[in-house]
């Protein structure tokens, strides 16, 4: 972590020390009781505010915990992962959240921290992580590439076993492996969900097949063990079509069908909200903290609202 940093993160926890935060953070001490589809937070956003303030704010937005970036630039660097990684579970323990997914770039079981991040997080409460992502390799073509990354899962499979964790991939549109789905799905086919899953990621599903991600769905059915959640649309610039973000519900996502899909399937596994729209804008970065706070604790909580409401529509809660 560099000084510059180390220094950003202090000032943010000493402002937010001093916000007279709702009654809700006094009164929640406990880890919430177990839920078929906990809510957690990918962090990403919010990891230069520092873990304490962003704690508190997704405490007040209601999430039940975080799905939390141990990478280069996350909230915990791997190099520090057995230092900073139980601190900050603990500190989520005291406001009543929990820390039971990661965020990693882990792709492979020999390389340099791999084990001792995922060692450090199983020890710490965490069972499922979700891997970087892997590339097609153009001079080996699309059938060799999905056999060497077989073998690569697979390692990384029988490391996750002996540690004790879930790894999860997730499905990101383009000419990443695992966009089309059934590639991923014929890399799992023989791998204990136990050890390695699918991130089942319905944006980035709709964006690479908008009506046949239904089909993708049921055949990864059996592999899923993560929900990633975001929306979006397609803007037109220049005749090139173009992905806009924007918050649950205000896209094209067709989330009735989707929480519907999670039923009749009957796969259940905890749920990452990714907020991947502008979260505040070019003036709001200039508000003081408790400003910025409330902005992001409403944007947030109305995903989330959003979320348990058509758990409850679904009679998934």
């Amino acid at each position: 972590m560099t000084n510059q940093r180390r220094k950003f993160i202090k000032q943010t926890a000493l402002a937010a020390a001093a916000v007279p935060f709702s009654n809700v953070l006094a009164a929640a001490k406990n880890v919430p009781k177990s839920k078929p589809y906990p809510i957690s937070f990918f962090t990403k956003p919010l990891d230069k505010y520092g873990p304490d303030f962003f704690m508190d704010t997704l405490k007040m937005a209601g999430t039940d915990g975080l799905d939390l970036t141990v990478r280069p630039k996350g909230c915990v660097l791997p190099e520090r992962v057995e230092n900073d990684l139980p601190k900050i579970v603990e500190m989520a323990k005291q406001k009543g959240l929990t820390v039971e997914m990661i965020t990693s770039n882990i792709t492979k079981a020999d390389v340099t921290l791999a084990e001792k991040v995922l060692s450090t997080a199983t020890k710490n409460g965490v069972k499922h992580y979700r891997l970087g992502y892997y590339k097609y390799d153009k001079n080996l073509g699309v059938r060799s590439s999905i056999e060497k990354i077989k073998s690569e899962m697979e390692a990384l499979a029988e490391m996750n076993r002996r540690i004790g964790i879930q790894g999860g991939y997730q499905n990101h549109a383009g000419t990443w492996f695992g966009a089309s789905m059934w590639d991923l799905a014929e890399v799992l086919q023989d791998i204990p969900k136990a050890w390695m899953s699918s991130q089942f990621d319905i944006r980035h599903a709709v964006c690479e097949g908008n009506k046949s991600w239904i089909i993708a769905m049921q055949l990864l059915a059996e592999k899923i063990g993560s929900i990633a959640i975001k929306d979006f649309t397609w803007d037109i610039d220049g005749g090139q079509s173009k992905v806009k973000k924007l918050p649950l519900g205000e896209g094209i996502v067709d989330f009735d069908l989707f929480f519907k899909t999670i039923k009749t399937l009957g796969i259940v596994a905890p749920i990452t909200l990714h907020m991947e729209h502008d979260l505040l804008s070019t003036e709001d970065e200039g508000l003081s903290l408790l400003q910025q706070q409330k902005i992001l604790v409403s944007k947030i909580k109305k995903d989330v609202d959003f979320i348990r409401e058509k758990l409850k529509e679904h009679q998934l809660n």
